[in-house]
């Protein structure tokens, strides 16, 4: 049965209405995704946050009374709260609850898969949960398997202070080594010159379908928020023949709590290491310019808002106007069409081609491995025999700093 939620909101003056109302649907999403239905929605205008209780005095009343009445067995907070104001509205309200930070750490907390993925996930759980920890022994010792319970487990959170410090420098030497293997990982990727794109977008934009279809892989697929949290990475051919590798990472989203931020800076570390971006839009959503402007802004803050990118408008199917597109170069598809998969294969390839430099090279019949590396690791758009000079003529392109420059010289 899913848990029945309240969710209570501030709007202050300063607040965009557009963005608020983007953000209150998107926790009525996460709290679908987290297993519960939202029953009510109740906002307060302030002129500014109240510093004990969050939300007013009056109001309070009135949403202890809707709780009451609806049977509502969790409250879930647009805004994340201080350790006291979580403190000070329990204890008035009388029902449990969690902001908006803690439903998305328990997302992750369901969704983590490798082994990577779930410390990273407690980390963030116990940072969030160090400074809260005063006054919530009776109240953590009633939780059952509710929404917000998942993760570190309730005798973790009842012990000292000491012990989740003791906790927390470990996670963080556990992830050291798994930083430094992945970071061997990508140098071994850099050695064999892999030209590596990383998809990227808003959370539920599409992105695992696509790189299903353009790997035929299995990724976790689920109109859910987060369905993905660990990278995957794999390799692809484009219409020439040239192979890349493409990595399916992390859904984005506005407002992510700061210890996850930095808890999965490593995982979206692989977004900066790319050559290429593509990022996928989900054209049928309304709040398509925020999500747009959300995933720029953390690009910028990753370091890859200077990466080369393709902007890819999917689920065209779902739309119910026109549509113009806000960025270039850009390609409106939908994922689960194979023709569309293959004009991105195309678009894809023309668009490493703007960023790559023209070459034509000339090899002897028995350089058939340069031949091929050239096949596979540049973009040939031109292959040909001229038997009156024994040759092999090659045209196509290349990126700056690929290893086989030097020869394209030479030849």
């Amino acid at each position: 049965m899913p848990e029945k939620v309240l969710v209570i909101a501030v709007k202050m003056p300063e607040d965009n209405d557009e963005r608020f109302e983007s953000s209150l649907a998107e926790l009525k999403s996460l709290s679908h995704t987290a297993g519960g239905t939202v029953e009510k929605v109740m906002i307060q205008n302030r002129q500014r946050i109240h510093p004990t209780y969050y939300i007013g005095e009056g109001k309070m009343e009135e949403i202890r009374e809707a709780a009451e009445h609806l049977g509502t067995e969790l409250i879930i907070s647009n805004d994340e709260l201080s350790a006291g104001q979580l403190r000070n509205l329990t204890d008035r309200i009388g029902v449990r609850i969690i902001d908006r930070s803690q439903l998305i750490l328990d997302i992750f907390a369901q969704r983590a898969r490798t082994k990577e993925g779930k410390l990273q996930v407690e980390l963030a759980q116990l940072e969030y949960t160090l400074p809260r920890l005063r006054g919530r022994g009776e109240e953590m010792s009633r939780l059952g398997a509710g929404i917000g319970t998942r993760g570190p487990g309730e005798t973790k959170l009842e012990t000292d202070q000491r012990h989740i410090r003791r906790r927390i420098d470990d996670i963080k030497k556990q992830l050291n080594q798994v930083v430094k293997q992945r970071e061997q990982y990508r140098k071994r990727r850099k050695s064999n010159d892999a030209f590596q794109i990383a998809i990227v977008g808003y959370t539920n934009a599409g992105k695992s379908t696509l790189f299903n279809q353009l790997t035929k892989g299995d990724a976790m697929v689920e109109n859910q928020l987060f369905a993905t949290l660990d990278p995957l990475t794999r390799q692809i051919q484009l219409p020439s023949g040239f192979q890349t590798l493409i990595t399916d990472t992390v859904g984005f989203i506005q407002d992510l709590p700061t210890s996850l931020i930095a808890a999965f800076k490593s995982t979206l570390e692989e977004v900066g290491e790319a050559d290429f971006i593509m990022h996928v839009v989900d054209v049928s959503n309304p709040d398509l310019e925020q999500h747009q402007k959300t995933v720029d802004r953390l690009l910028e803050e990753l370091g890859a808002n200077k990466i080369p990118k393709l902007v890819v408008y999917n689920k065209k199917d779902r739309l119910k106007t026109d549509f113009i597109p806000m960025q270039h170069p850009n390609i409106l598809i939908s994922a689960a069409e194979s023709n569309d998969i293959s004009r991105l294969r195309e678009q894809l390839e023309a668009a490493i081609k703007r960023e790559w430099d023209e070459y034509s090279v000339s090899l002897a019949p028995d350089e058939g491995k340069l031949l091929h590396r050239f096949e596979q690791e540049t973009i040939v758009t031109h292959r040909a025999f001229e038997e009156a000079r024994n040759q092999y003529y090659v045209t196509g392109y290349i990126r700056q700093q690929h290893p086989l420059r030097s020869l394209v010289k030479e030849h």
